[in-house]
């Protein structure tokens, strides 16, 4: 899927989640000859906006577009929401419409893609952030740095976040009851962690799951190589930054960044992601908790809300879901992610990233400027479906109606925990992720399966690494 005589019929087949990555690697590679800019017809001057489907209802459109008209009654602008199931189908999606001649200007992205679209398809806003920094001045002070850092490539900045969400973890507060158990404290570590699932399995009948998660790569086993002091590519930073780091943010903040996150070689038989694995393999056998599930975790408040799942991993985004399931503010609650040898946390980001191909790319900077405000975001989130990626926007008036008690966790993720750092997405991060998910199913089978597994996603990884995307 490298060859770059793709078509469209080839990507539209391609397309699915699972053959994603094919879809992803073969259209970025093919990229000049997809776009299709000069087709007649397809241009009626407006500034399109990709956004996830999902995410994005009507009312969302609607906010954003009215909101923007009012600011820049001269700019044109049409949304369109791509009906999607996770961001791999998602940004699939948007290369068909690239390769079909049908590029928008801007595309919602997350952390998954903020790597592939900066190497092949996106444009770095170094100048325009230069240029307007005393009007953005406000924007930076007011988000955490980490944030920033994980929309960098090479030096470069590519999106300015809007939102994040963190692997915390939540607890069904009448499962905590049942158990015996108080809420745990900000310090509780792996062993806390464990003792507590016991707790909940003897308390409750055969059809409760102590401890529920989603295989794939935020909220999966990720959370828990963090915790334990590794990960699943080799980490380090990029050089550069500097010209960002200066000029937004205090010398404590700035201290240890640079130009972005590099993941690259394979660690997959490190023994401590061996040792992770077998923990969570540990638990399974133990019936703590069930071998885990694909999917975007959207399963999970069912059996969350009924009190058939005590313990689960998520963001801030579960607190309108679960209040939207029914759930009352006292009924669940949110905590950091256990400490084990370190309590490094995990997040994923998403902002606006600008194509290469756009005809209007001032128009779309402006657009992001407007998308980044915080009267606009207080709009857009009112329902806390997701995290603001401004910290001023958490306030116990925010969480008031929805819960949970303990809110203050999901900013806290990145303000108490500075080295808490984004997921490994390189720009292969799609066949990163299938071989991430395919193994880890296979991994925790049992415990004995947990090395041989290992080293088949070790040689899987290293051929994903080693492909040009």
């Amino acid at each position: 899927m490298t060859d770059s005589h793709l078509t469209r019929r080839t990507l539209l087949r391609y397309g699915a989640y699972g053959a994603g990555a094919a879809a992803l690697a073969g259209t970025a590679a093919s990229w000049d000859r997809l776009t299709g800019a000069d087709i007649p017809g397809r241009d009626d001057g407006s500034l399109v906006v990709a956004t996830l489907g999902p995410a994005y209802g009507p009312e969302a459109i609607r906010t954003l577009t009215e909101g923007f008209k009012k600011v820049h009654p001269d700019i044109k602008l049409r949304i369109n929401a791509v009906q999607a199931t996770d961001w791999s189908d998602f940004f699939a999606k948007i290369l068909t419409q690239i390769a079909a001649g049908t590029a928008p200007d801007l595309v919602y992205v997350a952390t998954e893609g903020v790597q592939l679209f900066a190497q092949r398809l996106g444009v770095a806003l170094d100048k325009w952030v230069k240029r307007d920094a005393a009007e953005l001045r406000e924007y930076f002070a007011d988000v955490h740095p980490s944030l920033v850092e994980s929309m960098m490539y090479e030096g470069s900045l590519y999106q300015l976040p809007v939102e994040f969400n963190a692997a915390d973890v939540y607890l069904n507060s009448q499962v905590l009851k049942r158990a015996g158990a108080g809420f745990p404290a900000a310090d509780w570590t792996r062993d806390d962690f464990t003792d507590l699932l016991r707790d909940m399995k003897s308390s409750s009948g055969s059809q409760f799951t102590p401890y529920f998660w989603t295989n794939r790569l935020w909220g999966g086993v990720v959370p828990w190589l963090f915790a334990n002091g590794t990960n699943l590519l080799a980490e380090s930073k990029a050089p550069g930054g500097a010209w960002l780091w200066d000029g937004f943010y205090p010398s404590a903040e700035r201290r240890g960044r640079g130009g972005g996150f590099r993941w690259t070689t394979p660690q997959a038989t490190d023994a401590r992601v061996e040792e992770s694995y077998d923990y969570l393999a540990s638990l399974i056998q133990e019936g703590l908790c069930t071998r885990p599930e694909g999917g975007n975790g959207q399963n999970l408040i069912g059996v969350f809300s009924t009190g058939r799942v005590g313990v689960t991993p998520a963001g801030g985004f579960w607190a309108g879901g679960l209040h939207l399931a029914g759930m009352q503010p006292g009924s669940f609650d949110v905590q950091y992610f256990p400490r084990w040898r370190t309590q490094r946390m995990q997040f994923g980001a998403a902002g606006y990233a600008l194509l290469r191909t756009s005809k209007r790319q001032d128009e779309a900077w402006e657009f992001i400027k407007f998308a980044a405000r915080r009267d606009t975001l207080m709009r857009l989130f009112e329902t806390n479906q997701t995290t603001p990626a401004r910290r001023s926007m958490l306030s116990a008036d925010r969480y008031r109606e929805t819960g949970p008690r303990h809110w203050q966790v999901f900013y806290d993720t990145l303000d108490k925990f500075p080295d808490t750092g984004p997921i490994p997405a390189p720009p292969q991060v799609a066949e990163v992720e299938q071989v991430l998910l395919k193994h880890t199913g296979t991994a925790l089978a049992s415990r004995r399966s947990v090395a041989p597994a290992l080293r088949r996603m070790q040689s899987d990884l290293e051929k994903a690494m080693e492909r040009d995307v």
